[in-house]
This record gives structure tokens, C-alpha cells and sequence, in this order.
């Protein structure tokens, strides 16, 4: 059985912030840029200039300053809307960005086994999954990770995964994050 730091599905939210990439950060910047908050061309990757701009953006709408846009931030960006993740295509899945909710594990957590669902060792590269969302077997390109394969259940449904790390340190220090990652096959 897995068990989660953060057991609670929750509904997919948005987070740029520095060093974020993706279609999420693309379509922030291409918000920004229609607002004259940002100049040059959606390029999907929030550094300094995207950072400055989200803080432009926010001390002219009376918003907390933190240069990250999360749903708040991207809920006056937007005109009132909540952002929506692109869906994946179930009978493709390859090639598809999928946009998830993620908090790590590893096989040293109080109370997990040091196998997976699909009986191979929980390690560095692999994902738990909802397999209703991403079937087990899937391979997956996570930015900042690298490549991984859904061969484990999470006890959580929709578009959240667990991110298996080495140690317990490492799963710790990963935190939960939201983030793309990238359907290879």
C-alpha cells in the first residue's frame, strides 16, 4: 500500500513561478504580454523577465507581490477565470503534455513498501499514478527529474502523481509541486 505526504486529491491548480516551464508558463506569459506586462514572445520558461513582469502585474492590481502566478494571481490575469489544464488524450496519451499535481515518496517512508504495485523496487524514476488517468506502464519526461515509468498506484485520483525519490531526504526536500510533465509514449 502507498502512502502519500499529502493524501487529499485536490483539483488541478496553476503555479508559475521561477524557474517553471511549460504550456502553463506560455500561456501566462502570452496573458502578460497582451497586457503589456511583458514584451517579446511566449517561450514557456518563467526566468527573471517573467518573474518582473508577474510583479509588475501584481503591484498594479493591488495583489500580494511575490512574483509567482498562482491561482489568485492568474484569476485577475485572466478576467475571473480558473485555469484549465489541456486534457490528454486517452487513447493517444503520446506526445501530450499533461498538467498534475505531484508530492514524492520513497521506499525508506514510514510504512511503505520498498516494492511498487507492479512488484519492481521503488526508486528514483518511477511515478504512482491514478491508472484511470495514466496507464501503468507509461514512460514520462518530469522537467527536473527526467524520465520515469507509472509502475506504482497512488492512493488519489485524477491528475496527481507521486514522484519516487532514493531517500526519504530527497522525497522531503521535493515537497509537493505542480507542474507539466510529458507523455512519451
Amino acid at each position: 500500500m502507498l502512502i502519500c505526504f499529502c493524501s487529499a486529491a485536490f483539483a488541478a491548480a496553476i503555479l508559475v513561478k521561477d524557474g517553471s516551464r511549460g504550456q502553463a508558463v506560455k500561456h501566462v506569459q502570452t496573458l502578460l504580454i497582451e497586457q503589456g506586462y511583458l514584451s517579446g514572445e511566449a517561450d514557456g520558461v518563467c526566468g527573471p523577465q517573467t518573474v518582473a513582469a508577474i510583479k509588475k502585474f501584481q503591484e498594479a492590481k493591488g495583489l500580494e507581490v511575490d512574483g509567482i502566478c498562482g491561482d489568485g494571481t492568474y484569476r485577475v490575469l485572466s478576467g475571473g477565470k480558473t485555469y484549465e489544464p489541456p486534457a490528454v488524450d486517452p487513447e493517444t496519451h503520446a506526445g501530450t503534455m499533461f498538467y498534475v499535481s505531484a508530492t514524492a515518496y520513497s521506499a525508506q517512508d514510514p510504512g511503505n513498501s520498498v516494492h511498487t504495485a507492479t512488484g519492481t523496487k521503488v526508486r528514483h524514476g518511477v511515478i504512482a499514478v491514478d491508472p484511470a488517468v495514466i496507464p501503468l506502464g507509461t514512460h514520462v519526461f518530469i522537467p527536473g527529474y527526467g524520465e520515469a515509468v507509472a509502475e506504482d498506484i497512488g492512493g488519489f485520483h485524477g491528475n496527481h502523481i507521486d514522484v519516487a525519490f532514493d531517500t526519504y531526504g530527497e522525497a522531503l526536500a521535493f515537497g509537493r509541486q505542480n507542474f507539466e510533465i510529458y507523455i512519451m509514449d
